[in-house]
């Protein structure tokens, strides 16, 4: 999937958050929640078909593309950008301590990653 820009990936939360909706639905949602035109709606609409990650068929508007892979691509981007997972992890924390249970589910992820229980 091809990075998604930041008008792209607000139209793909509201879209996340609705579910598959009517076009029309979808530029009142646009209108409501993001301040956008009609024919602002349409043209990032018309990128996101373009790339794959929605699908408009008789006016219904349903996400192709989860949350979790957006998260998953932009991340990965982010870690090469970075030179790997653990200078991106560095980066990405900004020398905050992790509270203690950030710090157990990351070791959980992690052991569940590796495979063990």
């Amino acid at each position: 999937m091809e990075k998604l820009f930041e008008g792209e990936y607000r139209l793909m939360q509201v879209l996340w958050d609705s579910g598959p909706v009517s076009s029309t639905r979808l530029v009142e949602l646009c209108r409501e929640q993001l301040g956008w035109s009609k024919s602002t709606t349409y043209t990032v609409l018309r990128k996101l078909k373009a790339k794959g990650a929605v699908e408009h068929e008789n006016t219904l508007v349903t996400p192709l593309l989860t949350r979790a892979e957006a998260v998953r691509t932009e991340g990965a981007q982010l870690e090469k950008l970075a030179g790997g997972l653990s200078p991106f992890l560095t980066a990405f924390l900004g020398g905050r301590k992790l509270t203690r249970e950030e710090a157990q589910a990351l070791k959980d992820l992690i052991d569940q990653t590796m495979g063990e229980e």
